[in-house]
């Protein structure tokens, strides 16, 4: 039962690659952040090997709600007002061209039916309300609903509907990315876990491991924090309840309906918010216990919970992620992380431009995203 429901899958076969010597970069984590800038750097040439405690996938890849959505972690309208108008709609707009990149490479690992963001009270109504207001002034598509159809039919105070957005079987597409990459002459080392990166025979280094390795770079322990998101699903239903990815309660509470007839929710780490500070990666009764009575309340009667499972994710302290050079390490060791949840989308969007600017290219998410902004 504490096996993600994503990586019961098959793994499909990739092919094997292998260089003796020094890597131009070696690469920690295989993940999505990990595979996406392995794949890029490959192809440009660079001698690249990835490394990882685990399997491909088996981190926060594997272990999420399979949510695929445009935009940053926090509200776009308290996007504008932090990071300012033109950044905000600059990083809008780049998340949702690596959504449209993400499909391009998914193939049937992604669907596309858009997502609900929903109110769960009247004061979050407010909130969205502005939020939808925003994306409308600065020309991103979504559309207000004073009600959803479906299981959230009555339940909820409104709703965005963001139409791009969409559901993705995590694990399938970060293997994919990994086959991709070794294609490209990557060297991907499974369950080879790295303890020190001053240690690894590479020129430069790349820590992909967003809420993981929680010490591997000091520099790092105060900018990203491990926290811990808990999901369940349940057995197969008769009947389609929920067409699309729903989040509510400010992206506490989160849920789809698989293509199986499964129920997938996810959250409710505020009903005790200061345990899931951590990098433990293990379920606890109190929000397990939670999750499976709303579960029962989006069925509309007492459904069985066939997986349980929990992962580690990074949350910083603006919402958005670190991605560059850590400072203090003289250009040698960079990062990409800090997905706040969002991690599905970003950390591919992340691990492509942390490639590019390795590669010496230049973008405009490279300042607002720079790890040197908490120095």
């Amino acid at each position: 039962m504490d096996v993600p429901y994503w990586l019961q899958e098959s793994s499909t076969a990739r092919p094997e690659t292998t260089f003796e010597g020094r890597a131009d970069v070696a690469i920690v984590g295989a993940g999505v952040t990990g595979c996406a800038a392995a794949r890029r750097l490959a192809e440009a040439g660079v001698r690249v090997r990835v490394h990882d405690a685990r399997g491909i996938a088996e981190g926060a890849s594997g272990r999420n709600g399979g949510f695929a959505l445009g935009g940053g972690a926090a509200r776009y309208d308290v996007a504008r007002e932090t990071y300012g108008a033109d950044r905000a709609a600059s990083y809008w707009g780049w998340t949702r061209e690596a959504l449209d990149r993400l499909a391009d490479l998914a193939g049937d690992a992604l669907t596309r039916p858009g997502s609900y963001r929903l109110a769960g009270d009247e004061e979050e109504r407010e909130g969205i309300r502005l939020e939808y207001e925003a994306l409308r002034e600065d020309g991103f598509e979504a559309e207000w609903l004073d009600d959803v159809p479906g299981g959230a039919a009555g339940r909820f105070h409104g709703a965005i509907l963001h139409p791009h957005d969409g559901s993705i079987q995590p694990a399938r597409f970060v293997r994919g990315l990994a086959s991709l990459a070794a294609a490209a002459g990557a060297e991907i080392r499974e369950h080879d876990r790295v303890e020190d990166v001053d240690a690894l025979d590479a020129d430069r280094v790349l820590l992909a491991t967003d809420g993981y390795g929680h010490g591997l770079v000091p520099e790092l322990a105060d900018l990203i924090w491990p926290t811990r998101g808990q999901v369940i699903a349940s057995e197969p239903l008769d009947r389609v309840l929920y067409d699309r990815p729903h989040y509510a309660r400010q992206g506490f509470d989160y849920w789809q309906q698989l293509p199986d007839g499964r129920i997938l929710l996810g959250g409710f780490r505020d009903t005790s918010i200061l345990d899931e500070l951590t990098d433990v990666e293990e379920t606890t009764e109190a929000i397990q216990t939670s999750l499976e009575a709303f579960l029962h309340e989006l069925a509309g009667a007492p459904v069985q919970v066939t997986h349980r499972w929990a992962g580690i994710f990074g949350l910083t302290q603006d919402m958005l992620p670190l991605v560059g050079p850590v400072p203090g390490h003289d250009g040698r060791v960079w990062v990409a992380g800090g997905y706040s949840g969002h991690g599905n989308v970003l950390g591919f969007a992340c691990g492509e431009l942390v490639a590019d600017a390795i590669l010496g290219r230049e973008s405009p998410q490279l300042e607002l995203l720079d790890p040197a902004r908490f120095s």
